[in-house]
């Protein structure tokens, strides 16, 4: 009997001292929310209108809003310790997003979001301050006919040059000048280079001749 109530105790002992540690686990984990600010800032040519009602930041996709102010700052509020992607979202404009980073402790750190090199950190300024970066272009614009673009299509070289070297080459030809120039390059030609006919027949001279000294050779030593 005595030894069962020994072994109760035991099991009661592990237990709570086991609850002890979850307890002071979950104490080290903290549990406060946090408020992320910055402040956004519009186009040169926004002017007076209400830019600030189509404007609204997100972080993560949306899993938590802000809202601008009329001076362009914001609060998203409720924000529990972690990495949060801000995004600016407009329907003329683009912003850049960044990442906030909060530690355990409430620190905050912000840098540009890099998804090629994640490894590479650049900070930015905490409050954030977002600047539009390009408008956005929904249609593109139409081609305009060119002259140009038809002169220089290739189809239109291949057509226009035969004729240019038709009409050109006959008043060429016709120059006195360019005459004697083409004169006298054949008559060099000519000069320099023999006819097909005598080569012919003076390679099957030669090799006649050739056979000739053979057959007397052979007479002679026989």
């Amino acid at each position: 009997m005595i030894q069962e109530i020994r072994f109760i105790l035991a099991i009661f002992l592990v237990i709570s001292s086991f609850s002890n540690s979850l307890a002071e686990n979950e104490d080290d984990v903290s549990t406060d929310l946090y408020v992320i600010e910055g402040k956004v800032f519009s186009w040169e040519n926004a002017g007076n209108t209400p830019w600030q009602l189509m404007t609204h930041v997100m972080a993560n996709g949306g899993e938590y809003y802000g809202f601008l102010r009329e001076d362009g700052t914001f609060t998203i509020s409720n924000v529990p310790f972690g990495s949060y992607v801000i995004e600016v979202i407009n329907p003329n404009y683009a912003y850049e997003p960044v990442r906030v980073e909060i530690n355990s402790k409430g620190k905050f750190r912000a840098r540009k979001v890099n998804l090629i090199q994640t490894s590479q950190v650049i900070q930015v300024p905490y409050p954030l301050k977002l600047r539009p970066l390009t408008p956005f272009r929904y249609f593109q614009m139409r081609e305009q006919w060119r002259v140009t673009d038809f002169l220089f299509n290739p189809m239109v070289f291949m057509m226009i040059l035969p004729l240019l070297f038709i009409i050109i080459l006959p008043k060429i030809m016709n120059d006195p000048e360019t005459k004697k120039e083409i004169e006298q390059l054949n008559n060099l030609t000519s000069y320099n280079m023999p006819e097909m006919s005598e080569v012919i027949t003076s390679f099957f001279s030669s090799g006649e001749k050739q056979k000739a000294k053979t057959v007397k050779a052979v007479k002679k030593r026989q």
